[in-house]
């Protein structure tokens, strides 16, 4: 345990990174796809093909919510099913290079926005804002 005490760090840390996140999800490129959506288009775009059941248990809903939640991501085109290789019950579903490009968009409208914004910092303050990435990046992973 380290000599440094800071009993308000966890909260002000929580309430920093919830306002950060907020400001980002709310920098849409596109807004067509409600937010569970893109969620799931996340996901899929992260960790490629998966069957509706884990889509669902990575995404921490229920399977019923995510076969509406792959229903309305087909219908507008973003994603498409096809039958599992090995079982015939399942499908494994997958992004089209529609729901790909609309990512792609989404990302990148919420990457300049915070460019703006950290280019009205100084030279020691991004240097600061990089090594607590890091760090964050480290708590994150544990």
């Amino acid at each position: 345990m380290s000599d440094f005490d800071d009993s308000g760090l966890a909260s002000r840390l929580r309430v920093a990174v919830v306002r950060l996140n907020r400001r980002l999800r709310a920098q849409r490129a596109d807004s067509s796809a409600t937010l569970t959506q893109l969620s799931a288009l996340s996901c899929l775009h992260k960790c490629g093909p998966l069957t509706p059941g884990e889509l669902a248990a990575k995404e921490n809903v229920q399977p019923p919510s995510m076969t509406r939640v792959i229903s309305a991501l087909e219908d507008a085109g973003y994603v498409s099913r096809r039958p599992h290789p090995t079982d015939g019950r399942q499908a494994i579903v997958e992004l089209t290079s529609a729901g790909t490009g609309y990512i792609k968009a989404e990302v990148s409208a919420r990457e300049r926005w915070l460019e703006r914004k950290l280019a009205e910092l100084d030279d020691s303050e991004r240097a600061v804002l990089s090594r607590a990435a890091e760090i964050i990046e480290r708590v994150a992973g544990s």
